[in-house]
């Protein structure tokens, strides 16, 4: 084995390790578009999926079929018929539906049980069990359209479910569901997934979607200035969309934003839509810290908010540890006052356990990130990328174009996250000139 190999592999596998332990025992919901098995990733995606459940994930697959169904009605000679974006479903859709859906359960499980030769997970096998999991109602007439056999969630068998995955099974799900006199309604696979990851109230929402996410400026194309949009609170999702249109068809930013959104606001932390066309986008998004796609984030506002005067006793107690091992430069409690609306704080349970301050250079089009502490209790749990996150958001809304920090302790921290070096003559004056050269704090800086 190469010594290249050694120094880049080990380091690799170490950053990889605190999201392998993390998110063991959790339960992801993944919402698998039949474009992506048309586009021919199947084999891929279960590769990544068995071998996610082999860290011990708990996986529920549910799987689309838009693709296969207009399909199967072009073979017949048969117009499919949509409004709103939802598909009409007469009788000979909904053969059609019950053939796709077959067809793709058969294509799922036939991959799964395959051993998965040549692949990272040779003679591993993945047991799938799938079943009558959902109970349907029709939808009925809407704007004056009989939909027919297009139906919506009525109920989740959760806790069927929640035996299979105890059982170590993967579990799948067609977008079908049956009334309880036994008649058959075609569902939407992203009324499936968000149901099933709310009542389940799962870690993680998934969506592989033929599009790459949601970007910073969602009804404009793609540019070097309007890139994806990596995470999205969930105050800000709703705002978004808010202002977009509404969808008619998946390629729409706001179609799988409603559906993240509305996971997020049933108790699901983290909900993603990741674009198939990437190999191995669920283990980047998973694994990997700046992941591939969009991810909408419920967090608490009690939890990560603008500081108040209240919060300076805390602030002070927090930093102190910091100040005295010389990780942090030395502020006196009436220079905190001062600048106090400058702080976020992290709070649990009345406890601040986390801070960091924002000084804008305007002129320079920049700003330098202070103070940003996170309580050795709460170090590992994410809580300093929630504050750089917040951070620079708040740089973002302030139309600047970098923040930057002076650090003598954690620079590979934030060398992780997208900062440089720069040599100190490249401060804003201002800042220059109060430059401690005793204590020699290397510059880093992050281009938002």
């Amino acid at each position: 084995m190469s010594t290249v190999f050694n120094f880049t592999f080990v380091p690799w596998f170490r950053s990889v390790a605190p999201y392998i332990h993390k998110f063991r025992h959790q339960t992801f919901v993944v919402g698998l578009t039949g474009e992506a098995v048309a586009a021919g990733k199947l084999q891929s995606i279960v590769q990544d999926l068995a071998l996610i459940q082999a860290m011990s994930v708990k996986i529920v697959l549910v799987h689309g079929f838009r693709p296969q169904v207009s399909e199967q009605l072009r073979l017949k000679g048969h117009t499919p018929r949509h409004h709103k974006g939802v598909r009409v479903t007469d009788p000979v859709a909904l053969d059609c539906a019950q053939e796709a859906a077959g067809q793709l359960r058969y294509e799922i499980e036939a991959a799964f049980s395959q051993g998965l030769p040549n692949t990272p997970m040779a003679d591993a096998r993945v047991r799938v069990i799938s079943g009558n999991f959902l109970t349907a109602q029709p939808l009925g007439i809407v704007d004056g359209v009989d939909f027919q056999h297009t139906g919506k969630v009525r109920k989740v068998d959760v806790e069927g479910i929640q035996r299979a995955l105890d059982s170590q099974a993967l579990v799948l799900i067609s977008p079908f569901g049956f009334s309880p006199t036994g008649e058959a309604f075609n569902l939407s696979m992203e009324e499936v997934a968000t149901r099933v990851a709310s009542e389940m109230q799962a870690d993680k929402l998934l969506f592989l979607t033929e599009i790459p996410g949601v970007r910073e400026k969602p009804l404009e194309p793609e540019a070097e200035d309007n890139p994806i949009d990596t995470e999205i609170t969930l105050a800000t999702a709703r705002r978004m969309l808010a202002d977009l249109p509404e969808p008619s068809q998946p390629t729409d930013p706001a179609f799988y934003l409603q559906r993240c959104v509305q996971a997020c606001e049933h108790g699901v932390e983290r909900s993603h839509i990741l674009p198939f066309g990437v190999d191995g986008s669920l283990l980047l998004e998973i694994y990997v810290h700046d992941g591939i796609g969009t991810m909408v984030i419920d967090e608490k506002l009690e939890e990560l908010r603008e500081a108040t005067i209240d919060d300076v006793g805390g602030i002070i107690q927090l930093i102190e540890p910091f100040e005295r091992d010389g990780t942090l430069v030395k502020r006196n409690r009436t220079e905190i006052e001062r600048d106090i609306t400058s702080y976020l704080v992290i709070e649990h349970d009345g406890v601040i356990f986390g801070c960091a301050a924002l000084y804008p250079y305007p002129e320079q089009k920049t700003a330098e990130m202070a103070a940003l502490t996170v309580s050795t209790d709460s170090q590992g749990t994410g809580d300093g990328e929630k504050l750089l996150k917040r951070i620079e958001q708040r740089a973002r809304d302030m139309g600047l174009a970098s923040i930057f920090v002076l650090t003598t302790r954690t620079v590979h921290w934030f060398l992780k996250r997208g900062f440089s070096p720069v040599e100190p003559d490249w401060l804003p004056e201002a800042r220059k000139r109060k430059y401690n050269w005793d204590r020699k704090s290397q510059v880093l800086v992050k281009r938002l």
